[in-house]
């Protein structure tokens, strides 16, 4: 790897500490090795080690899941000494922008698509695992259109997506709604309603667990943004070509989220507890209201009793007066993948393509959608073994466009200046001294 990106990559990176196809028989550059037949691997007595970083360390049905399928690899490979390291969700991202900029990555890591995904392969960092999709056709076929698209640079793909998470549902509690007679907002004067309503009869209106900064960016103003701006907006300002992130529309949206902490629709200190805490919040009944992503689903399943699942519901967020976005979207991306280093060779890159055919190939897709988690995936949902309020989302994802998630289009650096920059705002900050913060960040990181 060059010297001079390792400064810049460990520049950028320093601030980001709050963060959220070839075709068969070619080889991927590094080795110039082939993938592995299917029981290649297996069958091979070579001794060998291999270390593998993710953040399943929760007690959700999905983290147990994965973790499951770790241990049933070890089984299945004794040859493979597996040295597995799980890292809580809040403080993995921050770990492993640390080792990236150290160039000390472990052979497999979960990794996130799109920015980090380019950061990395920019950085020297990863191989692509062509190779081994080529080689197992019916499973890379069996990926929805769009999943390979923010994992792949410059006609390489780099990981295979393990869950697809939309990050802006509308979470309601519909014992509480009935309650007060009220219905889900449609438009943004219904939801200052709501908010207006509830805190008179003193009901939080939403849970909000900001602690980590990024709660705010991914779940609320994505969303929120696109229903103003629209997506082609937000994708110049990104590209810092055509749109800036000081122009009135992304001002007005920075308005909208700052009238919400200003009506109260937020708990006090929702700054201070973390995103589990907020669903815990909500599944409580002590919100009427939560915006949050996909994952939530899991963890809802795994700790809210079975009343409480049935007393929920689910939208998309409120259009806005005079928006440019399509109302029926939720912001999200395809889910995170293992990403492989560069520095995998050999035996040990074998068992590296194992052990991510065993923890993102058709029978894990499958544990992990049954596990109350969704995929990019073709598997049929056995509504038996998921909660009604899963059912309800995975329902509704088939009739509702996916537009960007902020920080799956914006640098490390900028990312963490819009996840500051909202607490910030939710404090009371200036929305246009913010944007500019913002605008500044995203223009100095692609050198314009």
């Amino acid at each position: 790897m060059k010297k001079s990106f390792i400064v810049t990559l460990a520049a950028a990176l320093s601030l980001s500490l709050l963060a959220g196809c070839g075709t068969s028989g070619t080889t991927d550059g590094a080795t110039g090795s082939a993938a592995p037949k299917a029981a290649d691997a297996g069958k091979s007595g070579e001794k060998v080690k291999l270390s593998i970083w993710h953040n399943y360390t929760g007690e959700d049905l999905r983290a147990k899941t994965m973790r499951a399928y770790m241990e049933q690899f070890k089984k299945d490979h004794p040859n493979v000494e597996l040295d597995v390291q799980g890292i809580p969700p809040d403080g993995y991202r921050p770990r492993l922008k640390t080792v990236a900029a150290a160039n000390e990555m472990p052979d497999l890591f979960v990794m996130w698509p799109g920015v980090m995904t380019k950061e990395f392969v920019g950085g020297d960092l990863l191989q692509p695992i062509n190779e081994l999709l080529d080689s197992k056709a019916e499973w890379k076929n069996g990926f929805l259109p769009g999943s390979f698209d923010d994992f792949t640079v410059n006609g390489k793909t780099y990981s295979a997506p393990m869950a697809l998470s939309p990050t802006s549902i509308l979470y309601y509690n519909k014992e509480i709604f009935n309650k007060y007679n009220v219905q889900p907002p449609k438009t943004w004067d219904d939801l200052m309603s709501l908010v207006g309503t509830f805190k008179k009869n003193n009901v939080t209106p939403i849970a909000l667990g900001n602690k980590a900064a990024w709660v705010a960016q991914s779940s609320i103003l994505s969303s929120l943004a696109d229903r103003v701006t629209g997506t082609e907006w937000f994708l110049k300002a990104a590209d810092q070509n055509g749109a800036k992130f000081t122009d009135p529309e992304f001002v007005q949206a920075l308005t909208y989220l700052q009238q919400l902490g200003k009506a109260g629709a937020f708990q006090e200190g929702f700054n201070s507890i973390d995103n589990t805490q907020m669903e815990q919040m909500f599944a409580q009944g002590k919100s009427a209201m939560m915006i949050d992503g996909g994952w939530a689903l899991t963890n809802l399943a795994s700790n809210a009793s079975k009343e409480a699942l049935a007393n929920m519901a689910v939208t998309v967020l409120p259009t806005v007066p005079n928006g440019k976005g399509d109302p029926n979207s939720l912001s999200g991306v395809v889910g995170t993948g293992l990403g492989m280093s560069k520095k995998v060779t050999g035996a040990q890159k074998e068992a590296a393509y194992e052990l991510i055919y065993a923890l993102s190939g058709p029978q894990a897709q499958k544990a992990i959608l049954d596990s109350n988690n969704l995929v990019s995936y073709k598997a049929d949902l056995d509504t038996t073994k998921v909660s009604s309020i899963f059912a309800e989302v995975y329902k509704m994802m088939a009739n509702v466009k996916r537009t960007p998630v902020y920080d799956g289009k914006l640098s490390s650096a900028t990312a963490d200046v819009v996840n500051n920059g909202l607490q910030e705002l939710l404090m009371g900050g200036k929305p246009e001294d913010i944007a500019k913060k913002i605008q500044d960040s995203q223009a100095k990181s692609l050198g314009k």
